[in-house]
């Protein structure tokens, strides 16, 4: 009886060291991981293109900002499939602090029920993003139905990581809050759920609606009011909401990521202070609270 004694005493000191020691280990490492977020210098722009659009839709966007730039962004792309695979290339330039990442999607098509589908392959593309680059921040930007993605996202996937990696500021070029519907009159389901949830959006956030206006009330897709519609979702409950609209050249809507205004815009309102280009004249309407 006295060896049995032993023997369970034994074992239940080896069994109690050995989750000492694991519990040890792995608060050592959730503490190194929170260490590094906490420190780190990374602040990527992060990119959504819109429907029917590809990983590569800001191509031209990127090389206007790198232009003539002593601290060029790096371009690093991930395509989302329908399983939730995440096929990525590019990679992060040593000492680049604030590289672009666009997120794409296989399934790119318009409606609401794809947008919901591509809000939840983007959190998968953004937990990955997390594990892989350690960052305490980001800029966001989303043409078109990525703006609705990023709005999608906000509201439900967001207060995840809300307590470790702020986002700064939010741009969306040519968004159609309420799709079509060129009066708030008629609210999409879309919209109307955004509104709803509107509470969950972080109120340190300042955004910037940005609307094309190839003719007086539309970038000849988008209806102007669609775009403005924004602001039931965004006013008054962010930090700062800005409605910007721009015109003449490349003002329709599939030309708005490369239009010169709008890379003002970004150079203006979403880089970091030391890594802006010298701003490009451009006429610009605002209306902001």
């Amino acid at each position: 009886m006295k060896i049995k004694f032993w023997l369970w005493t034994i074992l239940g000191v080896v069994l109690s060291a050995t989750l000492i020691i694991v519990s040890l280990n792995w608060s050592h490492q959730n503490t190194n991981e929170l260490a590094k977020i906490h420190n780190s210098k990374l602040s990527p722009v992060i990119m959504i293109p819109g429907s029917s659009a590809s990983v590569n839709r800001f191509d031209t966007l990127v090389g206007k900002l790198n232009k003539n730039n002593k601290h060029p962004h790096s371009l690093i792309k991930i395509r989302v499939t329908t399983d939730d695979k995440l096929h990525i290339s590019g990679s992060l330039r040593r000492g680049d602090n604030e590289p672009v990442i666009v997120v794409g999607f296989e399934n790119n098509h318009d409606g609401y029920d794809n947008i919901k589908k591509q809000a939840k392959w983007f959190n998968t593309a953004f937990k990955f993003l997390t594990k892989q680059y350690n960052f305490n921040n980001f800029k966001a930007i989303g043409h078109s139905n990525g703006g609705l993605i990023y709005t999608a996202f906000l509201e439900n996937y967001y207060s995840e990581y809300s307590e470790q990696i702020k986002i700064k500021q939010l741009m969306t070029i040519g968004s159609p809050y309420n799709f079509n519907e060129k009066s708030v009159r008629h609210k999409t389901q879309m919209l109307s759920d955004f509104i709803d949830d509107r509470d969950k959006i972080p109120a340190s956030l300042s955004v910037y609606s940005v609307a094309g206006t190839e003719t007086y009330n539309s970038d000849g897709l988008v209806p102007l009011g669609s775009v403005m519609a924004g602001k039931y979702i965004y006013q008054g409950r962010v930090k700062h909401f800005t409605t910007i609209s721009v015109s003449g050249s490349d003002a329709q809507h599939s030309d708005l990521p490369q239009n010169d205004q709008i890379i003002d815009l970004i150079n203006r309102y979403i880089l970091d202070p030391k890594q802006k280009l010298q701003r490009r004249q451009g006429a610009i309407s605002l209306d902001g609270q």
